[in-house]
């Protein structure tokens, strides 16, 4: 497998963002989806932010308050019953805390490598449903329109919902389309004899694992029909959790989605899955290497390290253009020929 890293990577710094309010600094830039639109690469990148300075014995974690209309800062005793141990939350008796807020911001590129982030949120947290913030974004174009799936994060569990636009300009929320648990949601580009289908990652609390389902309907709106895809695999780079990443897109052989795994420890790789182009609920081979690591020091090491995430992906006169985030701080841009992805399939029974 031959992956081209950008020699300009990370191509997005957390230093290349301005902060969304005085007091707030950015501590990663990340997860992006992509599209093209009128001539230019846009990325739609999540921004994660959290409050400066504060009295050590406590820690600060920003929150949307929907009456409000704004952010809050929530302080949090560093009590030793509480847990700080994971960077990404700090987990308390009566509830868990995200340890910063996300939002998210468009940036243009002439040349898919050099963009200019916009100075200030594009989209923020808005509803009851997005208090701890709004992540990982993936952009689905069909016709003239671009359909933009996020987590919404609240103490009410990781809902998806939906927005829409035609230019980047403005925007049509459409409220959540998956209830809690659920995650990793990306539409296909196109309707199959009349229906369109997405894949999603629920979260079971009892029985099932972290696995790939996918989902159909009539409108974008309303889903139903839900079908397990695929596994976790024990013993592989992906034993630990999987989860859609981009956008499927259409080649020969039927879609093909690229996802992500992580094992046990927590190191996550890019790998590649083939559907039927007719039945995408039918698994046509899977790949049982990764076909992209973590190796890069902006990749292995950061602040949640060890970690490659693409939430977009453009294909291109046979090439896929990786837009990923890099443990969990930056953007990197990657190149695969859709042959070497390919040649790691391995056909199901």
């Amino acid at each position: 497998m031959t992956v081209v890293r950008c020699d300009q990577n990370p191509i997005i710094r957390p230093q290349d963002i301005r902060p969304s309010a005085p007091g707030m600094e950015v501590i990663g830039v990340f997860n992006a989806g992509v599209a093209r639109c009128r001539g230019q690469v846009v990325l739609l990148v999540r921004v994660a932010e959290r409050p400066t300075g504060g009295d050590p014995s406590v820690y600060l974690t920003p929150l949307y308050d929907a009456e409000a209309d704004r952010i809050v800062v929530h302080a949090i005793p560093r009590k030793p019953e509480y847990d700080f141990s994971d960077p990404r939350v700090v987990r308390t008796p009566n509830r868990n805390y995200l340890t910063s807020i996300s939002h998210l911001r468009v940036a243009r590129s002439d040349d898919g490598i050099h963009f200019a982030v916009d100075p200030a949120p594009t989209i923020s947290p808005a509803t009851a449903y997005e208090s701890y913030g709004i992540e990982d974004p993936r952009i689905t174009q069909i016709g003239d329109t671009y359909y933009i799936t996020y987590s919404a994060i609240s103490e009410y569990g990781i809902c998806t919902a939906l927005i829409s636009t035609d230019d980047f300009a403005t925007f049509r929320r459409h409220g959540n389309i998956f209830h809690p648990d659920n995650k990793d949601v990306t539409i296909f580009p196109r309707a199959i004899d009349g229906i369109y289908y997405a894949l999603h990652r629920p979260s079971c609390s009892h029985y099932g694992m972290p696995d790939i389902w996918i989902a159909e309907s009539a409108d974008l709106l309303r889903w139903g029909n839900h079908r397990r895809l695929i596994g976790t695999r024990e013993g592989l780079w992906d034993g630990g959790r999987i989860g859609a990443s981009a956008v499927p897109f259409e080649i020969e052989e039927g879609w093909l989605e690229l996802y992500h795994g992580a094992d046990p420890g927590n190191k996550y790789c890019v790998g590649a899955l083939l559907l039927d182009k007719a039945k995408p609920w039918q698994v046509l081979a899977r790949c049982e290497r990764p076909i992209m690591s973590p190796e890069a020091a902006c990749e292995t090491e950061g602040f949640f390290g060890n970690v490659v995430f693409p939430c977009g992906a453009l294909y291109e006169d046979g090439i896929v253009k990786l837009y990923y985030g890099a443990s969990d701080t930056s953007i990197g841009y990657a190149e695969i020929a859709l042959a070497d992805i390919m040649a790691t399939l391995v056909q199901t029974s």
